[in-house]
């Protein structure tokens, strides 16, 4: 069990000292994982929302290195995964194995083998995992717990981060509506278009030793026990005005209908491409999130600029559209995405 004494207090006075501990965070990520800055203070926002994160992106671009720079970076213990279409939930819960004495013995798997301190786990390719699993991480990210051995295990300190194989169809599972809206953000990671990045990236040997690269973090910055309350207090702090509300609600209602608030996209039957999603838990999230990057500009109140930085990520992964679209799924909700945030007048 975790000590008590040992989470650190966090108090509304102790917010700037926080708010400067995030953007030293931040800027330390930038040194290791370049040409990124975006998707690090997305991040960045998740880990302060106390949200998972789902990253899609080519392979190659540095989704694992980021992802380790940020468990370093609030310390505790961190678990990886590699998904495959043979893994099942009780291989997550326990490892079996012949022990000397020739008897079996059982062993805490990933998700328990430090228990309720752990504070990361990485999730590689979760949609070659079947949907058993999908279910099981489906409950640990709703409630933060998991039953196993006849007994409910707490873990209350963890934040999921996943990634997902876009390229390839064989032997992978959609993950189904429920846990793609588990995920705080859906986050795209691109090559770096910086030419300069891109240079470093081939020829600096210092972004070829990846574990030397990550030791590079300072262990700890945000302390991972510190972020559910952190979490909870900049909700607390930082405030939204009615018009900002009302901007948000207009934005709700073009997600839904998109017809009557005159979206259009082309070669696109707007009436019937969203079937559905953008939920109240949706949109609780963009809120959330807002709060958190309005705290991160150094500001008590959300701005529309706030809500609009981090709309498609919020939302977009939330949207469910018509089966003749699917294939191109992706495309078109962020471009509808993009043609609400230029339809609907901020305030």
């Amino acid at each position: 069990m975790t000590d008590p004494a040992a989470i650190p207090v966090v108090e509304p006075q102790d917010l700037s000292l926080w708010r400067e501990r995030a953007l030293r965070l931040e800027t330390e990520v930038g040194r290791v994982v370049i040409g990124q800055e975006r998707v690090i203070r997305f991040l960045l926002i998740a880990l302060l929302a106390h949200g998972h994160v789902l990253l899609e992106g080519d392979v190659g671009v540095g989704k694992t290195t980021l992802l380790r720079a940020m468990a370093r970076g609030v310390g505790g213990p961190y678990q990886r995964v590699e998904g495959t279409v043979d893994l099942m939930p009780t291989d997550l819960i326990y490892h079996a194995s012949i022990g000397d004495d020739g008897r079996p013995r059982l062993e805490p798997g990933a998700l328990l083998r430090h228990g309720e301190t752990l504070a990361v786990f990485f999730f590689n390719e979760i949609n070659r995992a079947r949907p058993q699993v999908h279910a099981l991480l489906l409950r640990l990210m709703a409630e933060r717990s998991l039953t196993a051995f006849n007994r409910e295990f707490s873990l209350p300190y963890v934040v999921i981060f996943a990634d997902r194989n876009s390229l390839e169809r064989d032997e992978t599972f959609d993950l189904p509506a429920a846990a793609r809206d588990r995920f705080f953000f859906e986050v795209n990671v691109s090559m770096p278009t910086d030419p300069e990045a891109r240079r470093q990236l081939i020829f600096d040997r210092r972004f070829h030793d990846t574990d030397t690269l990550v030791a590079e973090i300072g262990e700890g910055l945000l302390d991972y026990r510190a972020l559910p309350a952190l979490a909870r207090l900049i909700q607390a702090e930082v405030t939204t005005s009615p018009a900002l509300e009302e901007y948000v609600l207009s934005l709700w209602s073009a997600l839904r209908d998109p017809v009557a608030a005159g979206i259009a996209l082309p070669d696109i039957d707007m009436s019937r491409l969203v079937k559905g999603g953008a939920s109240p838990r949706g949109m609780a999230y963009l809120v959330r999130a807002a709060h958190v990057r309005a705290w991160l500009e150094g500001r008590k109140t959300v701005m529309p600029e706030d809500v609009r930085a981090v709309f498609i990520e919020s939302v977009a992964h939330r949207i469910f559209v018509d089966p003749i679209y699917l294939l191109r799924r992706e495309a078109i909700v962020r471009d509808l995405c993009t043609a609400i945030l230029e339809k609907v007048r901020a305030p």
